[in-house]
Order: structure tokens, then sequence, then C-alpha cells
């Protein structure tokens, strides 16, 4: 029921993750990036609590495939072959982890810094024009998940419609500087990631700049802060 990216920009050391889903408010539950230290996506029946294990063994200095073979062996047995994880480590190596009961047709494409994984997919060809768009794509780490996650559902995308989508990036700033999510629509969820997308991006560094340093932040016009 979803599909998902965890991708690093060697360049600037931005983290970001991309995902879109039948089911709703996927972003929510199953995205986890942290800066300086990597991303980590648990999906597939989903356990919002791997997400952060997985970080912390990768704060720990664990690879991304020794944070996985921890969490795992330290899971529940009964409830560990439910689930898919993600995860891409500061260096940009990716590991990947589907239990045996996972849904439909289901896999993960790992490369070096970037890693997709998805389940009830409409065929495997989906993830690799995920990850290689990802990563051959121009532009920010933003508009390059974007062109990703659409590129996966023109490949075939799940196997039933998709509901809902989104997106995170860490920069270093101790948060994440954008963090956009469409819960759920009728209509095409990554269409209107693009929308949002498009309003949040010309105004992304202002708002880095009202957290860090507030007395030189640009007003918005609004009452109050002309």
């Amino acid at each position: 029921m979803t599909l998902s990216l965890v991708l690093r920009d060697p360049q600037t050391g931005e983290f970001g993750s991309a995902i879109a889903s039948s089911s709703p408010a996927v972003a929510a539950r199953c995205l986890n990036l942290a800066d300086g230290v990597g991303g980590a996506n648990s999906q597939n029946v989903t356990d919002p609590r791997i997400g952060p294990q997985l970080l912390e063994r990768l704060r720990e200095g664990n690879t991304a495939q020794q944070a996985i073979d921890v969490v795992v062996a330290a899971a529940d047995p009964e409830t560990i072959g439910y689930r898919q994880l993600l995860v891409l480590d500061r260096a940009g190596r990716a590991a990947a982890h589907a239990g045996e009961h996972a849904l439909g047709v289901y896999g993960a494409v790992t490369r070096q810094d970037a890693v997709a994984g998805g389940n009830m997919l409409a065929n495997l060809a989906v993830l690799d024009a995920l990850v290689d768009t990802a990563l051959s794509a121009s532009g920010c780490i933003e508009e390059r998940l974007l062109a990703a996650l659409r590129a996966a559902v023109d490949a075939g995308g799940e196997e039933g419609p998709v509901h809902s989508a989104g997106m995170a990036v860490v920069a270093h700033a101790g948060w994440r500087i954008t963090d956009l999510r469409v819960d759920w629509t009728d209509a095409d969820p990554v269409a209107a990631l693009e929308d949002l997308l498009g309003l949040w991006l010309p105004q992304r560094d202002a708002y880095v700049d009202r957290g860090l340093n507030p007395s030189a932040a640009p007003s918005y016009g609004v009452p109050g802060d002309e």
C-alpha cells in the first residue's frame, strides 16, 4: 500500500524522504529523519516506533545495515515479519528489510545515497523509477523527491489508487526545514503535494531564518507584523 524513498544530497548533507500510499496520513507515520544522522522509513503494516529506533542506532555510529540488523534482531518475532524498513546512514550507505508477510508485490532498491521500497506495487520497475529519478533529477532535494514520486506513479505506482503523499527534509537547522503532507484526497495527492511545494519553497529559507535569527526575520505583511 506504500512506496517511499530516502535520499541524501552529498553536496549539502541534506537528507530527505518522500512517500505515497493508498492509506491516509502516510507521511505522519512512516518518515523519520535526523540532521547529520540519516533517514529511516518504516512501512507495510506500520509500527511508527521502529523508525526512531533505527535513527538511534545510526546516532550510535551503526551503519545502515547494522542498524537494521540490531533492530530486527531485537524486535518481536511475531510482528517484525510484517514490517518493511528503509535506512540511509550519514555516509549515504543504504539498507533495506522486508518481512515475509510484506503485502503484494514488494521489494527495495539500494544505491549510494538512496534507498527506495514499496509494497502492493503495480510492478517492481516502480522502484527503479523512484531511485533513478531521485539521483538524476535536477533542482534542490525537495524538487528531486517530488520528481521521483511522480516518476514512480507514472511507472505504475501501487496496484490501487494513491490517496496520500508527503515529503520531509532536514538540513542542519535542528528541525525539518520542509515537512509537507497531503493526508487524503480522492484526486492526485502527488499533484497536490507539488502545489504545496510551489507555495513553500520560495518561503522556506526565510522561515529557517526566523527560527535561527528572529530579530533579522522579514515581515510577512500580516496584521501585527507589518
